[in-house]
C-alpha cells in the first residue's frame, strides 16, 4: 500500500507501508532537477515516483540518505542518474550490499540490481538553483546526510527521527555527542517541517523532543 503525501508545493512523499512498519521516498521538484531522497526497496519503490512526474523532463538526482538496504535498493532504476551520498556511504554500501540482500530478501519490490552512488562528498553540496543544501549529519549511522529545501523549509533527515512517535529517538551508531551536535546543527537552521525515512511528517520541534529525550 502507498500513499502520496503533498508536503507542500513541492515536497511530495510517497508512503509506502511495508509489513508493520512505513517507509518514505521524498520527491523535491526543482527548477532544475528533480530529488528523489532515497530510493526504497526496489524497481517498484521508484516507479509511482517517475510516474508522478510524468513530463517533467528535468534531470534527476537521487540521494542516499544512508547506506541501509530500505534507502538504497532502487539505485538501478535510477542507474543513469546522479546519486549523490556520503563518501562513507558508497564505500558500506560496496561492502555489504550482498550481505544486506541476502539477510532482507523477503522486503525487495520488484527489480533490484547492485547499482552504487556516483557522486560522493564529505561535507555539504549545494545546488543553488533549486536552493537544495545537502551535508554531512552523522548519528543513526556513520554516513548519514540530510536535505535541506531552503525555498520550502522542509528538511529531510534520513533516520536520524525515529520511525515512530513511541521511539522517536533512534539508534545511534555514531555514539550519543556525535549524534546531539547533528540534533543542534539542525536547531541552527531555517525550516518548519520534517522528513524522515519512517516516521509521519512532523515541524521543527521533533528535534527539541530528541533533545529533550536524550536528556540534553
Amino acid at each position: 500500500m502507498m500513499e502520496i503525501i503533498k508536503v507542500k508545493k513541492r515536497n511530495i512523499v510517497f508512503k509506502y507501508n511495508v509489513a508493520d512498519w512505513d517507509l518514505n521516498l521524498h520527491l523535491i521538484v526543482g527548477n532544475k532537477y528533480n530529488y528523489i531522497i532515497d530510493t526504497g526497496l526496489g524497481s517498484l519503490s521508484i516507479s509511482p515516483v517517475i510516474e508522478y512526474l510524468g513530463n517533467n523532463r528535468n534531470p534527476v538526482i537521487a540521494v542516499n540518505t544512508h547506506y541501509h538496504w530500505d534507502h538504497i535498493w532502487g539505485n538501478g532504476s535510477l542507474e543513469n542518474c546522479t546519486i549523490i551520498s556520503h563518501r562513507l556511504c558508497r564505500k558500506i554500501i560496496s561492502e555489504k550490499w550482498d550481505e544486506m540482500l541476502e539477510k532482507r530478501k523477503q522486503f525487495v519490490r520488484g527489480e533490484v540490481q547492485k547499482c552504487l552512488p556516483n557522486l560522493t562528498f564529505e561535507d555539504t553540496i549545494y545546488f543553488p538553483d533549486d536552493k537544495i543544501k545537502i551535508f554531512y549529519t552523522p548519528g543513526h549511522t556513520v554516513d548519514c546526510i540530510s536535505v535541506l529545501d531552503e525555498e520550502e523549509g522542509v528538511i529531510n533527515t534520513g533516520d536520524n527521527i525515529g520511525d515512530t512517535m513511541e521511539e522517536i529517538v533512534p539508534s545511534v551508531e555514531t555514539g550519543k555527542e556525535v549524534f546531539i551536535n547533528t540534533l543542534l546543527k539542525y536547531k541552527k537552521m531555517d525550516f518548519d517541517t520534517c522528513v524522515s525515512g519512517h516516521n509521519t511528517v512532523l515541524g521543527r520541534e521533533v528535534i527539541d523532543i530528541i533533545l529533550k529525550e536524550i536528556d540534553v
